[in-house]
């Protein structure tokens, strides 16, 4: 990778990878990129978004995880 490649994917925060897919989406809107640069915009994309959805079905486990406890609501461990 050289300084003007991406971050991989995975090691982005659920911001960051947002923050990525809605630029992709402007550009890719806007029309304006050339046929093979728009196809790998759209696969970053592809990436993207199925990242943010794990991220999204993680957080969503965890807050499912909330019961309830004499002290109230505590976080447990999700598998």
């Amino acid at each position: 990778m050289n300084e003007t490649d991406p971050p991989e994917v995975e090691s982005l925060s659920f911001e960051e990878a947002m923050s990525e897919l809605e630029a992709i989406v402007r550009r890719l809107e806007g029309g304006q990129a050339k046929l093979e640069e728009a196809m790998d915009s759209y696969a970053r994309g592809t990436a993207l978004r199925a990242h943010c959805d794990r991220k999204l079905a993680e957080a969503e486990a965890r807050v499912q995880a909330l019961v309830p406890a004499a002290g109230g609501p505590t976080l447990r461990d999700v598998e």
